[in-house]
């Protein structure tokens, strides 16, 4: 098809979650509390965990990048939501949008792989803790990084190569908060049920590979902790427990939208919410509320915040 219709359309419409008036502006103080929430949790995650020395190992440095992640996981549309709860007209000009699909599923692909890499941790460190310090040394944790944001790339550059390839020459309105990709697909002027197959394949491929590999691993772990001492096993399943929430509330929603899409618009809406917003503020309450040594550093950093800074303390695997 001729690329030159691809510029009839310059901008798309929002049309957000909701119309009302004063449930728009109910809406612009949750969501503006909830992000403030979103932000400031996760940078005091980071800092406890780079500032405290008893933190640094490596569950706590992958637990430092996931928070980091979720940070601009939820920045990479929340803002803009809460900011057109304030307008009449919410528009988003076309490298907007392609940018919001673009970092969405760069940032979800990451985050998928980075959970798996914290499985992996706690299995090394349940199943195998004698050699637990030299298998997750600083190489292999930064590795295990830089193959979560390198998958995420990939995955985000699959789709974005199609859908700026495709021509957006007639209707423009997106029933959404965001640039939310099976959405976007339903906007181009050709026939898009196999596009759709094909993107929530390519979808499916990243989401339920890492999800069988996170089954794999709890299982071996707790199969492993079943067969140990009461006191240890109590230890390993209140610090997988929490692992295993934030899979779940991660997973579940970027399950039913992308690889098995429900198409009741509501339920998108909603499913897309949870894990764009709550998701991101969740996982700080998770790991700090239930971990006996976030909460210690926590307390200690309240208590020495005024005190004078020391020296910055180098991250030890």
């Amino acid at each position: 098809m001729d690329r030159g219709n691809q510029s009839v359309v310059s901008e798309f419409i929002l049309w957000g979650l909701a119309h009302s008036q004063s449930v728009q502006a109910l809406l612009f103080v949750m969501f503006l509390v909830l992000y403030l929430f979103i932000v400031s949790g996760n940078i005091v995650i980071m800092v406890l965990i780079t500032t405290d020395p008893h933190l640094h190992s490596p569950m706590y440095f992958l637990l430092a990048n996931l928070s980091f992640v979720d940070m601009w996981l939820s920045s990479v549309t929340t803002p803009k939501m809460i900011s057109d709860f304030l307008r009449e007209n919410k528009t988003i000009s076309f490298a907007g949008c392609m940018s919001q699909v673009f970092f969405a599923h760069c940032i979800a692909g990451g985050e998928m792989v980075l959970l798996v890499a914290m499985a992996y941790d706690r299995y090394v460190a349940i199943c195998k803790p004698l050699h637990y310090f030299t298998i997750m040394n600083l190489r292999r944790c930064s590795g295990l990084v830089l193959v979560s944001w390198t998958t995420g790339f990939i995955h985000a550059v699959s789709h974005l190569v199609v859908i700026v390839e495709l021509p957006f020459c007639g209707p423009r309105e997106i029933d959404s908060f965001f640039c939310d990709m099976p959405l976007v697909i339903k906007l181009a002027c050709v026939d898009s049920h196999d596009l759709d197959i094909l993107m929530n394949a390519d979808c499916g491929v990243i989401a339920i590979a890492c999800f069988i590999l996170l089954l794999v691993s709890y299982t071996y772990i707790i199969i492993t902790v079943h067969q140990s001492s009461k006191s240890g096993a109590s230890k390993a399943l209140s610090t997988c427990s929490a692992h295993i929430t934030v899979v779940m509330i991660f997973f579940v929603p970027c399950l039913f939208i992308y690889v098995w899409p429900l198409n009741i618009i509501w339920l998108d809406k909603f499913l897309a919410v949870f894990y764009s917003v709550f998701t991101p503020l969740l996982n700080p309450a998770i790991y700090t509320l239930r971990n006996k040594e976030m909460k210690n550093a926590m307390k200690k950093f309240i208590r020495n915040h005024l005190g004078p800074k020391g020296n910055p303390q180098t991250l030890k695997l």
